[in-house]
């Protein structure tokens, strides 16, 4: 199996946000914020290469956030759909950045994506599904869909038409996996699996990648921010559920410890640069 860690582009964000921990909403969302105490953190997402197939685990930023590859103000109000999620998002994705621009450079076509996998509908996840618009799978947690469709802040938070016209096929849980014991073995084989990490959000789902000796790869995508994030127990500012939250990122911690544990990432981790994992 093999892991290539990918940065598609930046985002812009109060820093009460990734590691602001029990904080209310209007401060996690930056409106209290300076500009010049914003954090740019990277947009990952994830090519893997298994015996079932090319995966990609979450999409990163699409080309609409920054048309000419500079940080465009009304270009990023539009692709996000709103001008209140701009100012707790903004990003920018430079030329050749966006995951089409990286798959193209690898000789890749959209349609060479067996599966994407998301691990929840944040616009800095599912930004860019057009950008991969013709793979053939795509898989979200059932869970993480209904979360997405509530009223109140999730409807500035998520916006449908970043899947809109997406053949987005949803699962429930096939496995008992993880911090509220919920998981999704997507082969069957427990080489491959989504496992519910809620309290971010509903549906937030970590991707664990084992291999026939037992050695496991986490990707916990937005359960933490970084290492420290696991390590201190940090928890994030935006939150559904703060009680799952600590659960789920004890989790993460227990699974970053194990001695069978490669590597723990999270999506946002500036320590983080592209990389490739031999699993």
């Amino acid at each position: 199996m093999k892991i290539q860690v990918l940065h598609t582009g930046e985002v812009c964000v109060s820093p009460y946000l990734p590691f602001g921990g029990d904080v209310n909403l209007l401060k996690a969302a930056g409106l209290t914020t300076r500009w010049k105490d914003r954090l740019w953190l990277p947009v990952s997402c994830y090519l893997i290469e298994t015996e079932h197939g090319r995966i990609l685990f979450d999409t990163g930023w699409a080309r609409s956030m920054s048309p000419k590859g500079k940080y465009d103000v009304p270009a990023q109000i539009k692709s996000l759909g709103s001008v209140p999620l701009f100012f707790v998002n903004q990003g920018k994705v430079g030329p050749g950045e966006t995951i089409g621009d990286q798959l193209k450079a690898m000789g890749l076509a959209p349609s060479d994506i067996d599966y994407v996998l998301l691990s929840h509908l944040d616009c800095d996840h599912a930004n860019g599904l057009s950008e991969v618009k013709g793979a053939k799978n795509f898989l979200c947690a059932d869970a993480e869909l209904k979360f997405a469709g509530k009223g109140g802040s999730n409807k500035i938070r998520y916006y449908s038409k970043w899947w809109k016209d997406i053949p987005l096929t949803t699962f429930d849980w096939n496995g008992t996996e993880g911090p509220v014991g919920r998981s999704y073995d997507v082969f069957g084989d427990g080489q491959v699996v989504m496992v519910n990490i809620p309290g971010h959000a509903d549906g937030l789902c970590a991707l664990k990648l084992t291999n026939s000796d037992g050695k496991f790869v986490l990707l916990f995508a937005d359960g933490g921010y970084a290492v420290k994030s696991w390590k201190e127990q940090i928890l994030p500012g935006i939150s559904s559920d703060r009680d799952l939250q600590k659960k789920s990122l004890a989790w993460i911690r227990e699974q970053s410890l194990d001695p069978n544990c490669v590597e723990s990432l999270a999506n946002h981790d500036p320590d983080v640069v592209p990389h490739t994992i031999e699993l």
